[in-house]
C-alpha cells in the first residue's frame, strides 16, 4: 500500500517513504487495495513522462484505485456518459472540447471582480462576528462552492444541499451505501436543475450546455457532479491549507501580497494537496528501467514529483520566490485539471485579502489539535481554529 498522507506531526510535508522511493527507486512495485499488483512512480521526470504518454490509459474499466475505502475493491466498470475524466480520446477530447472555452484564463480572469466581492462578503461576516472562528467553515469552504455555483447557475436554496453531500464522495470512511444515496441525491437535484434550465436558460455554465443540444441529460447531469465536487472541495483546501502555511512562516504573508501569483504557485507546488493519479498500461512499456506490463496499474506520487530535488532545488523549504515551473500540483497532459485557472484566481483573490483584513491572523489552537484530512482523496483540514487582533478594523 501506498503512504498516501502526511506523517503526525508534520501537516505539509509528504511521507518519508516518497522520498526514500524516489531517491532509491523512482519505478517501485505497488500493492493496491484490491490485491492488484501494479506500480508507483516518484521522480518529477516519469511522472510527467506517464501522465504525457498516450500509451497510459486514465480510462474507469482500466484503472485500479491506489486510494483505500468505499470502491476500492469494487469491479472495475466504464465510466458513465459524461465522466470525461475517467476516458480516453476520443471520448474524452469530445467532452473536454465542449467545456475548455469556458474555463480559459481570459475568462476567469473576468470572474476576478465578482470573487472579490464574495471573498469580501464573507470576510465582512468573520470581521463582524469576531474571533475566534473556523477558517474552514467560515472562509475556505463557502468562498468556492459560492463560485461554481454562481458559475453553473445553481439557485441559492439549493447550495447547501450539494454543499452537505459532496464531502462524502471524498471521504475513505464513508461506506458505499452512504456515497450510493449521496450520489443518488445529488444527481436528482442536478437533473431538477437541468430541467428548469431547458425550460427557462440563463446566463451561466450550465445553461449554456443545455441549449448547446450537443449533449443529453444523462451527460450533462454527470458533468455537472464533476463541476461541482471539483469546485467544492479542492480549492477549499488549498485555502485553509495555503493561510495555516503562510501563518506558520514569518515573512510569506509580505511576499504574498507583493506578488500573489508566483506565491499561489509555490503553495500549489509545496502542498500538492492531491496524493496520487493513477493510469493503466495500454501495451508493455519501458519505464524507468522497469517493464510495465500491459494491463498494470501506474500510480504517480504528485507530492513526491512536486518535492524532488531534481526539478526544485531544496524543495522542502517554502519559497514564494521561487520557479515553480513544471510543477504538477495540477497533473500534466490532456487530463490536466480543467478547472485550473479558476483556483488560481480564488487563491490569489482570497489569501491576500484574508491577511489584510484580519491583522495578526493565527491558529487559535496548537498544530496538534487541528483536524487533518488524513480520511479523504483530498488532503487538507476538517477545521482550522484562528484568531486575529478584533480591534483593528481594516476596510
Amino acid at each position: 500500500m501506498m503512504p498516501l498522507q502526511p506523517p503526525a506531526g508534520r501537516p505539509f510535508d509528504p511521507p518519508d517513504e516518497l522520498a526514500r522511493l524516489r531517491g532509491e527507486c523512482p519505478v517501485s512495485p505497488m500493492t493496491y487495495p484490491d490485491g492488484h499488483e501494479g506500480w508507483l512512480v516518484t521522480s518529477h521526470e516519469l511522472v510527467r513522462a506517464v501522465l504525457a504518454d498516450r500509451r497510459f490509459s486514465h480510462r474507469a474499466d482500466l484503472v485500479h484505485t491506489p486510494m483505500p475505502g468505499a470502491g476500492a475493491r469494487a469491479p472495475l466498470r466504464p465510466a458513465p456518459p459524461g465522466a470525461f475524466l475517467a476516458m480516453d480520446p476520443p471520448e474524452h477530447t469530445r467532452y473536454r472540447h465542449l467545456l475548455t472555452g469556458e474555463f480559459t484564463v481570459r475568462r476567469m480572469r473576468r470572474l476576478s471582480g465578482s470573487i472579490e466581492a464574495v471573498v469580501a462578503d464573507h470576510l465582512d461576516a468573520m470581521q463582524a462576528k469576531g474571533p475566534p472562528a473556523d477558517l474552514v467553515a467560515d472562509f475556505a469552504q463557502p468562498i468556492p462552492g459560492v463560485v461554481i455555483c454562481e458559475l453553473l447557475g445553481v439557485p441559492d436554496d439549493e447550495r447547501e444541499r450539494f454543499r452537505h453531500h459532496m464531502p462524502i464522495f471524498a471521504s475513505t470512511r464513508a461506506g458505499a451505501e452512504d456515497k450510493a444515496a449521496a450520489y443518488a441525491a445529488a444527481t436528482a437535484s442536478i437533473a431538477d436543475l437541468i430541467a428548469a434550465k431547458r425550460a427557462h436558460p440563463t446566463d451561466d455554465l450550465l445553461s449554456g450546455l443545455v441549449t448547446g443540444g450537443e449533449l443529453n441529460d444523462e451527460e450533462l447531469v454527470t458533468i455537472a457532479f464533476l463541476l461541482m465536487g471539483g469546485g467544492f472541495d479542492t480549492t477549499a483546501n488549498m485555502l485553509a491549507l495555503g493561510a495555516w502555511t503562510l501563518m506558520r512562516n514569518p515573512g510569506s504573508v509580505e511576499k504574498l501580497r507583493r506578488e500573489p501569483g508566483p506565491a499561489v504557485e509555490e503553495l500549489l507546488r509545496y502542498l500538492s494537496i492531491v496524493p496520487a493519479t493513477a493510469r493503466a498500461a495500454l501495451q508493455d512499456v519501458e519505464l524507468g528501467g522497469e517493464l510495465i506490463r500491459e494491463g498494470q496499474t501506474v500510480t504517480v506520487s504528485i507530492p513526491a514529483a512536486n518535492r524532488d530535488p531534481a526539478h526544485f532545488p531544496d524543495p522542502d523549504r517554502l519559497d514564494l520566490g521561487r520557479s515553480t515551473a513544471g510543477h504538477v500540483a495540477f497533473g500534466h497532459g490532456i487530463h490536466q485539471c480543467l478547472g485550473q485557472q479558476l483556483a488560481r484566481v480564488e487563491m490569489t483573490a482570497g489569501l491576500p485579502a484574508l491577511f489584510a483584513r484580519l491583522p495578526g491572523l493565527r491558529p487559535a489552537v496548537p498544530d496538534e489539535q487541528v483536524p487533518l484530512r488524513t480520511d479523504m482523496m483530498i488532503y487538507g483540514l476538517h477545521a482550522l481554529p484562528v484568531t486575529w487582533e478584533a480591534n483593528t478594523l481594516t476596510p
